[in-house]
């Protein structure tokens, strides 16, 4: 295990899940993976803690797939209570330039105003205006 205190991203509301390692606040380690959120989120922990000391972890909370934050969530919230890391929620939008996120069939969500995370909308959108999630180079909690 590599000396040190490290934080951990992920972004599991789409395909594929990203999962970021952090120290000092730059990306040292950029995960992605396709799969079920409740097959690939376990590995991709283990591979993870077994390398680093992870003592944050950030995870989006959405908008988006409900069922993958809600597996996200239990998964993390248990992970963090066993290992006493820090746990916090981010949003999705932080994560691909305010883009409208999918919701269900044509319906995306929107934040309207990149500051207020409380005016969430849902809206008929084609796919093709939408920006894929990416873990940021440098993340300042």
């Amino acid at each position: 295990m590599q000396q040190g205190r490290y934080n951990m991203l992920i972004i599991s509301i789409a395909n594929p899940i990203l999962v970021g390692v952090y120290k000092d606040n730059l990306l040292i380690e950029n995960i992605s993976r396709e799969g079920r959120t409740s097959l690939v989120l376990p590995s991709v922990f283990d591979e993870v803690k077994s390398k680093y000391n992870i003592v944050n972890i950030f995870y989006v909370n959405g908008p988006g797939s409900y069922m993958a934050i809600k597996i996200t969530y239990i998964f993390l919230k248990t992970i963090s209570i066993v290992n006493k890391i820090n746990l916090f929620a981010v949003s999705g939008f932080d994560f691909n330039n305010n883009s409208p996120i999918k919701a269900l069939g044509k319906k995306f969500f929107f934040r309207h105003n990149k500051l207020d995370n409380d005016n969430i909308t849902i809206e008929f959108l084609n796919n093709s205006f939408i920006q894929e999630f990416i873990l940021p180079e440098k993340f300042i909690n």
